[in-house]
């Protein structure tokens, strides 16, 4: 591990060599001196009094390299420390920063500043999300390879980022779309399918005839269009590749309990997931006695008396009707559109061997996202009421008992057991023949992963006319995308294009085979990226299961709540399976969970034509919107920044206007990170987060002036009233640490957080001269406040305590002078404060208004019939509540308030 001298560059004995002589208030000299130790005023020969925006640029161009380098040099993943890995979201890299990725990764640069100060062992790495059909369509529109684009704009968006002064552990970036990582998702599809958890059928899919790829469900919005595109989606018939999600649905299900921090979130996720009441159970058809080669899963709700089975049951809609199917022909022949048509076509229950007819419903569809499903008459009436009608016999296999009890009946060798010991029964043993068994919904569906695009991970399957399906040998991965040089938007995938790639030999039978066309959808990739991050060089396995036991879980997952149901979905999914494989000993992989709002600003749009116009073509003088050319009235409303909108804020001329601080103070001040910031709303947001720095710099100014006096402090020398008034400061800079700590480790409050420095501020604003020259609480305070706003404001923090580490005479010998700010301990409440005194200073307010304070014993500070009594029973209550009716009161133990609302 390095040591502090070797972090920031020199050593405190250099620093004292260099100030060795000077007298009083130390004067800098125009010198070369290591780069560590210099500081901006040693460039003029002082410190500069106000914080103006010259000084500003000046501060922040020094401290921006300074800082990102201290923070970025990590050791070795130390096990024995404890450890905090906060994780944002990896962006996709599209080019260019917008205010949400501002907002995100300030989030979590302030956190991981935080707990590294608290003495955690702290990851906060970033990557890219970097496979993805835009860098195909950059091919397409202007002729730049999607490998070169993508890179291209990694390099961008990573300086973009690096402006911002943010403290990323870039040494553990991943890019998904290198050979080195996707090499390893590829090893987890093969785990998958080993697993008979990947498999590939004919589906329907959502196909956008823009973009020329599948869409999952998820990815089509309200109105039938593509989440990307905004094309019509039109429905086409493929065979596709599908992860088994549902195999885990009861798992994930049961596990949400576990995750107490998922505010909110937790509720998504289980709508999403279902009531896991049921199951799918594999079917072989058949025609006139002839196996065909088909199988069909088909659910029930009430897998304990599959004995009891007496149809199978498809809709009109269902691809053994539309599809590819060799049994179209008889499907489309026997049924009868409005009726439920009972088809030539049967089903052996690969579980029972049972043998039953295949009816085509009338119905246009049934319960949620079935499309097939079993019908059982004994526990259904309308399933009973079908097979009569079309005389299909079937057998009662659930009997009631005289006490209520069910029990299975007529049932082989479950017959006897409890609906319960059954259904435990039927699907362990179908789970063990891999033939379903799997509890789940009737809502929840597998997930198709299958693209026809190039810019993918290749999906590692050969197929052979002799072999089938054939993975492709583990010491064959990656399959590397091949260099595809012509890119038109149209047609199949161009990976048809690379014939080279994709004639290859089977691995089984060495004969002539070709390599699967399909790539994956870019949510595989997402989906375990936070393992990766672990140990991101491994080049043996995707992870070394010994880091990730270390790091995992992400202790603070940060996004945004576009992502809570389906990635959340994914990368849970991901992580139960590699804990089924014992690749890890964490089955959940996120502890908590902070959902970010958006940052939205005002649209302005024409009524006639819905177009929205650029700010310069708006006129906003009179009492409502303009357009300048016409006159017309807008149509004005707060929407996400879009750079089609013409609503977006540019990062990078935000910071030249108001500097990197400005910047993260605004985004953390504007509003607690679950709401949205409506950009122009909060016009008093901004001037004050500026007016705090300025007051901020003022103390230290003062500080600093005080003690280069000439006179030397002493604490002795000050009077009753200012000891009184440093007891005060001293209350209140331990207050604001218990708080401000809540805010940083709970509920992440921010803005709460800014609000009580801001008070703490003020408070040492007020201090007389006399109380800033000699005061021990004075100097701690202004350095605690110095150290608590460095995660948030870095750049402006770390010179304040550069000036006073300069500072002479100091009095408080605990704080770490010779090492920066980002490098102190965060400050601890003082175990004096702790410790409860005799009594309680209790604030009264009436109607929500100061009015007093209280004593109060320390042992009834919580109680409020006691607290209430005592304030009656006082001068002050006589005075302000005698004979004035009580209509409710409030007791805050926390923040010792007490408010009676009274009847004017």
């Amino acid at each position: 591990m390095q040591s502090v001298c070797q972090r920031v560059g020199a050593c405190s004995s250099c620093l004292k060599r260099q100030l060795n002589g000077f007298m009083g208030f130390i004067k800098w000299q125009r010198r070369l001196v290591p780069g560590c130790v210099r500081t901006i005023y040693s460039e003029t020969g002082k410190w500069e009094k106000t914080y103006g925006l010259e000084t500003r640029k000046r501060v922040e161009n020094w401290w921006l390299p300074r800082i990102k380098d201290q923070f970025c040099r990590i050791s070795e993943t130390d096990t024995s420390r404890p450890k905090f890995y906060v994780l944002s979201m990896f962006p996709y890299p599209s080019g260019k920063l917008h205010m949400g990725h501002v907002r995100v990764y300030t989030i979590s640069d302030a956190i991981a500043r935080f707990q590294k100060m608290r003495g955690m062992q702290v990851i906060n790495p970033m990557g890219w999300d970097a496979f993805g059909l835009p860098a195909e369509n950059a091919a397409v529109e202007h002729g730049l390879h999607p490998a070169r684009w993508t890179q291209s704009n990694i390099q961008h968006m990573r300086e973009q980022l690096d402006a911002l002064g943010l403290s990323f552990t870039w040494e553990r970036e991943v890019t998904t779309c290198l050979p080195e990582y996707y090499k390893w998702t590829q090893y987890l599809f093969l785990k998958l399918f080993e697993a008979g958890i990947v498999y590939q059928k004919e589906a329907l899919v959502n196909w956008d005839p823009v973009d020329q790829t599948v869409l999952a469900n998820e990815q089509v919005d309200d109105n039938g269009c593509s989440w990307r595109s905004g094309a019509k989606v039109e429905q086409k018939y493929l065979q596709q590749w599908f992860i088994k999600t549902t195999a885990y649905a009861k798992a994930m299900f049961d596990a949400l309990s576990n995750l107490p921090e998922w505010y909110g979130i937790k509720e998504m996720q289980a709508n999403w997931i279902g009531d896991c009441v049921g199951c799918f159970l594999d079917f072989l058809l058949k025609v006139d006695g002839k196996v065909t080669g088909e199988k069909l899963a088909a659910y029930t709700c009430t897998p304990e008396a599959i004995y009891g089975a007496s149809h199978l049951y498809i809709l009109p809609t269902h691809r053994l009707l539309h599809g590819n199917s060799s049994l179209k022909e008889v499907f489309q022949r026997e049924f009868i559109p409005g009726k439920d048509s009972l088809t030539s076509v049967t089903a052996v229950n690969l579980l029972t061997r049972q043998e039953i007819p295949v009816v085509i419903s009338a119905k246009p569809n049934f319960e949620n996202y079935l499309d097939t499903k079993i019908g059982i008459p004994s526990t259904s009436a309308e399933d009973a009421a079908v097979a009569k009608n079309l005389g299909i016999s079937f057998t009662e296999v659930i009997e009631t008992l005289p006490n209520g009890l069910e029990k299975v009946t007529n049932s082989a060798e479950i017959t006897g057991m409890t609906r319960q010991e059954a259904l435990k029964a039927i699907t362990q043993q179908a789970k063990k023949k891999r033939i379903g068994g799997d509890l789940t919904s009737d809502k929840l569906r597998d997930w198709l992963i299958s693209r026809q695009r190039y810019w993918g991970t290749p999906i590692p399957i050969i197929h052979c006319q002799t072999c089938g399906t054939v993975p492709v040998p583990y010491e064959d991965l990656p399959v590397v995308l091949p260099s595809v040089t012509t890119f038109t938007g149209k047609g199949a995938s161009p990976l048809e294009t690379a014939p080279e790639w994709v004639n290859c030999s089977c691995p089984r039978c060495k004969a002539a085979a070709r390599r699967e066309v399909d790539t994956m959808d870019t949510f595989v990739d997402s989906a375990w990226y936070y393992l990766r991050y672990t140990d991101p060089h491994n080049t043996e396995r995707p992870f070394s299961s010994e880091l990730a036991d270390y790091w995992m879980p992400v202790d603070l997952y940060i996004g945004g709540k576009e992502h809570a149901v389906m990635h959340l979905f994914y990368a849970r999914f991901l992580s139960h399976f590699c804990h089924d494989l014992k690749m890890t000993k964490h089955r959940e992989p996120f502890h908590k969970l902070l959902v970010q709002g958006l940052i939205k600003n005002q649209t302005f749009r024409l009524a006639t034509t819905g177009r929205c116009l650029k700010r310069e073509e708006v006129d906003l003088t009179g009492a409502e919107p303009v357009h300048l050319k016409t006159g017309e009235k807008l149509q004005v409303a707060w929407e996400k920044m879009s750079k089609s909108k013409h609503n977006g804020i540019d990062p990078e001329e935000f910071v030249k206007e108001y500097g990197i601080d400005t910047l993260r103070l605004y985004i953390l001040f504007a509003a607690p990170p679950e709401q949205d910031i409506l950009w122009d709303a909060k016009t008093d947001a901004m001037p004050g987060v500026q007016r705090w720095q300025t007051r901020l710099w003022t103390l230290v100014t003062k500080l600093i002036e005080a003690r280069a006096s000439g006179t030397t402090p002493d604490p002795e020398l000050l009077k009753k009233k200012e000891k009184a008034e440093a007891r005060k400061i001293w209350e209140q800079k331990n207050l604001v640490i218990s708080e401000v700590t809540e805010y940083f480790t709970k509920d992440h409050l921010f803005n709460a957080a800014i609000s009580r420095l801001m008070s703490l501020t003020n408070i040492l604003q007020q201090a007389s001269r006399p109380l800033i020259l000699h005061s021990t609480e004075f100097e701690d305070a202004l350095a605690s406040l110095c150290i608590m706003v460095a995660p948030m404001a870095p750049h402006i923090a770390s010179e304040m305590w550069k000036g006073l580490a300069h500072m002479p005479n100091k009095l408080c010998t605990h704080h770490h002078w010779d090492v920066d700010v980002l490098h102190q301990s965060w400050p601890k409440v003082d175990p004096e404060y702790l410790q409860p005194s005799d009594v309680v200073e209790m604030s009264v307010l009436i109607n929500n208004k100061a009015c007093g304070k209280v004593f109060v014993p320390q042992q009834a500070a919580r109680n409020f019939e006691e607290v209430r009594e005592l304030v009656l029973q006082s001068e002050l209550g006589a005075k302000h509540l005698q004979g004035r009716t009580i209509q409710k009161a409030f007791l805050s133990p926390r923040t010792a308030l007490i408010n009676f609302l009274v009847q004017e």
